[in-house]
């Protein structure tokens, strides 16, 4: 196994339990064979706690940057700087596809892709609360994604868009909207759609035009999902 150490001090954490970055930086293909995958021994689970400890450092970091800003626009930039774009460019900042183990020993180059980076990224991440707590996780992540905040002068795009690229980002079908319902006069009418993404329980939002309901219904699903 290639020496590790050096990642740690791109982290700027060093690791008192070298064996959570170690399962952090273990892509599922690694432990395949005859038998089934291990959930312990892959950095799947690593990857699920790193998700949430991300989002809820970045959401620190936005609402304390951004004291003037409006939810739809803090939402936005949350689901830039969580999505798998974000983390990959992270993922590459620290070299970490260098340090990646994946099936045929972890030498193919070619088999790490950018989303197993951003994975492993998130992984790392979840390593890092278990190993020091949320506090170090916390100033590891603002260490790390400042720039990328920064970088955006202007809040993202519209919520449609913003939900769009989040979905596809996890590799999950394009969100789905339906006409719920229209009421009031027509020279007041008021819409209800509503918006599914898989995996999630469907949501709606209202609005004076189908537009507008539409971006209401979209920024619902956002703060669902993130």
């Amino acid at each position: 196994m290639k020496d590790r150490s050096p990642l740690d001090d791109s982290l700027l954490h060093r690791f008192r339990t070298p064996a959570l970055r170690d399962l952090a930086l273990t892509h599922r293909s690694a432990t395949v064979d005859s038998a089934a995958v291990v959930p312990e021994v892959t950095n799947e689970r690593l990857e699920f706690l790193g998700d949430r400890v991300l989002g809820l450092s970045v959401a620190d970091l936005l609402y304390t940057n951004f004291p003037h800003e409006p939810e739809g626009n803090l939402a936005r930039r949350l689901a830039t700087l969580v999505s798998r774009e974000t983390l990959a460019k992270v993922a590459a900042s620290l070299n970490l596809q260098n340090y990646i183990e994946v099936g045929g020993g972890g030498e193919d180059q070619a088999q790490k892709t950018d989303s197993i980076a951003a994975n492993a990224c998130e992984a790392l991440i979840g390593a890092i609360y278990l190993d020091a707590g949320f506090d170090e996780a916390k100033r590891v992540v603002v260490n790390h994604w400042q720039a990328h905040m920064e970088a955006a002068v202007t809040a993202p795009k519209d919520a449609k868009t913003t939900l769009q690229e989040l979905v596809q980002g996890q590799g999950l079908p394009l969100p789905v909207y339906t006409l719920l319902e229209r009421t009031g006069p027509a020279h007041a009418p008021e819409f209800t759609m509503t918006v599914h993404v898989e995996g999630y329980d469907r949501v709606q939002g209202v609005g004076a035009s189908k537009r507008i309901a539409t971006q209401a219904a979209a920024e619902a699903m956002l703060r669902v999902i993130l």
